[in-house]
């Protein structure tokens, strides 16, 4: 039988002609949309209509909307895309533990991968800029906030070596998405000694251009870590 015809909101019918819109390059990324008033106008809609069009647009990240101030289209990037889903992933992970572990597996597949590409494409700049992170790392361990940061930074610098701006995207949000069952971990008697220890020989096996040795280095340092806190959590 034919497949019989939805009815649409109107807010549904807005919301496709304006994305048509800037498919097609009429609004580039930065470039602010026609007023309310003048979309009402346009598609011959009232108010609640646009409103909603654009708020759903806001949701999904194709736009942003400041008080007082026209939808702006903003710029898509890979970053933006994997923020669009942080709340759902945090949410999943709390309401099902299960998902925490697939989530560590998730990391190790990935950043052995971006470990061994680093060790092939790394520049002395870029090797340096690891050695400056290991530093800054170590400096920040009276700050257990700061250490934090500087651990996530560490592994996007990494997976910034590979050139592709996707996997340091996936890689912080990895972090950050689990980041509520780090704290424990790294205050934790030792953690700290040895989470550096760790990176440092992550970093000399890239400096070495040795691919393999990076890779491993990587896998141990992420099983060590999930290891530790699995049994932090039987305390």
């Amino acid at each position: 039988m034919p497949e019989q015809i939805q009815r649409r909101k109107l807010y549904q019918e807005v919301l496709e002609r304006l994305m048509n819109r800037i498919h097609q390059g009429e609004f580039p990324a930065g470039s602010q949309l026609p007023s309310e008033r003048d979309l009402m106008e346009q598609y011959g809609v009232g108010r609640p209509a646009v409103r909603e069009a654009l708020q759903a647009m806001e949701r999904s990240g194709f736009v942003e909307i400041a008080h007082g101030e026209r939808a702006r289209v903003v710029d898509p990037t890979a970053e933006r895309l994997i923020a669009q889903i942080a709340a759902g992933a945090q949410h999943l992970l709390r309401t099902k533990p299960d998902m925490l572990q697939h989530l560590k597996e998730a990391r190790v597949f990935l950043e052995t991968s971006t470990a061994r590409m680093a060790a092939a494409r790394a520049t002395p700049e870029q090797i340096e800029r690891l050695r400056q992170a290991v530093t800054a790392h170590r400096a920040s361990m009276v700050d257990l906030g700061e250490f934090i940061e500087r651990d996530m930074a560490f592994h996007r610098e990494i997976a910034d070596i590979s050139g592709n701006p996707i996997f340091p995207s996936i890689v912080e949000s990895l972090f950050r998405w689990a980041s509520e069952f780090y704290t424990p971990m790294v205050r934790a008697p030792g953690a700290e000694e040895l989470t550096l220890a760790e990176h440092t020989r992550i970093v000399d096996a890239i400096a070495a251009g040795d691919g393999d040795a990076a890779a491993e280095a990587m896998r141990i340092h992420l099983v060590r870590a999930n290891a530790l806190y699995r049994r932090l959590g039987q305390q």
